[in-house]
């Protein structure tokens, strides 16, 4: 049943799209080169400007960057396995779903990337409140995945039933890959959807109206929607690769932090290379207000992930004890004069 966990809900279809980084200044680390993989989409803000903006490359010196891009997390944990990549920013879903099918064997979650993000968006001509959904056709974007799992967790938190594996029952829960979406909103074959952005912003640009953000849901508002992993293999053998790249995340989240306008215009500019269209003012602006980037990767928030879903039946209850190593990260920050970063329990050491 963990297999229904596999992808990340930004899309069903993994492509491939890689391309060599420029070697920067300073000395070479263990490594030639660094292969790193992350989605074309604004959860994945970190990798996005931290690429394009040259960020990472400049932590890794003359070790060379390259990247490569994916559209579902299975792809991504696949290339991981297989050693394609060997660091990727990924949604928590995948990531448990990649460590327990390995026994604990295949990654470790190294820091956190993006937070929030996700909204349940209507139509408000056939929902006005929370409790006209229950009737509803509401799209989340796979079977399993991380926004499925949390629609499913709310739905019995109100008390009414859904069969998780079909999506019938109280609420159809229609899945509907993110990129087809806004077409089965404005078609009117499903009447919301519980997505992340910017599929969310684009269906508010449809009409929509966002009726509950899940940020909500959790306390201090704050959830785990992506997160740094790497291959374990990676880590014990190249430690000084994976704390390069680190530094350059954390860099990269203090630079969209202060240059929040240059930021959003930098990763839309990654967004329209990578996919060629860039994503119009009024889908970019609400979309990318509403995610945090976080150095921190929320581990109690994961741990609570994986229990709606073996609450929802779709994964059995899995030891996630060594998910997380945050050495590296914490070693990091405490360089930057920043906090350290908990792991809940589930670290390796």
């Amino acid at each position: 049943m963990a297999g229904a966990l596999g992808a990340c809900g930004y899309g069903s279809q993994a492509e491939e799209d890689k391309s060599a980084g420029t070697v920067g200044e300073g000395k070479k680390l263990s490594v030639d080169t660094v292969r790193i993989g992350y989605f074309p989409n604004l959860t994945h803000a970190t990798a996005l400007v931290g690429d394009q903006e040259g960020i990472i490359q400049r932590e890794l010196g003359g070790t060379k960057l390259r990247s490569a891009t994916f559209n579902a997390g299975p792809s991504e944990i696949e290339a991981l396995n297989s050693g394609s990549i060997d660091i990727g920013w990924i949604g928590p879903s995948p990531a448990i779903n990649g460590y327990v099918k390995s026994n604990g064997e295949a990654l470790r979650i190294i820091g956190g990337s993006a937070s929030g993000g996700v909204k349940l968006v209507v139509n408000p001509e056939k929902i006005k409140s929370l409790d006209d959904v229950r009737g509803k056709k509401i799209a989340t974007p796979q079977l399993g995945n991380t926004q499925d799992v949390a629609f499913l967790n709310w739905i019995a938190e109100k008390g009414w039933k859904v069969d998780a594996q079909s999506g019938e029952g109280d609420v159809s829960v229609v899945r509907t890959d993110n990129k087809v979406t806004p077409d089965a909103y404005r078609s009117g074959s499903v009447d919301g959807a519980w997505v992340p952005e910017p599929t969310a912003a684009k269906l508010v640009a449809e009409g929509g109206k966002v009726l509950l953000d899940e940020s909500t849901l959790w306390p201090e508002k704050k959830f785990v929607i992506t997160n740094l992993i790497v291959s374990q293999s990676f880590l014990k053998e190249h430690p000084d690769v994976v704390e390069a790249v680190l530094r350059g995340s954390v860099k990269t989240n203090q630079w969209i932090e202060d240059n929040p306008e240059k930021a959003r215009a930098s990763a839309n500019a990654a967004l329209k290379k990578l996919s060629g269209k860039a994503l119009p003012p009024e889908v970019l602006d609400p979309a990318w207000e509403s995610i945090q980037t976080t150095d921190d990767p929320l581990a109690a928030t994961l741990n609570t992930e994986a229990a709606h879903a073996v609450k929802a039946g779709l994964l059995e209850k899995p030891d996630l004890k060594g998910i997380y190593d945050l050495t590296l990260l914490n070693k990091v920050l405490k360089a930057e004069g920043r906090p350290e970063v908990d792991d809940a329990g589930l670290g390796a050491n």
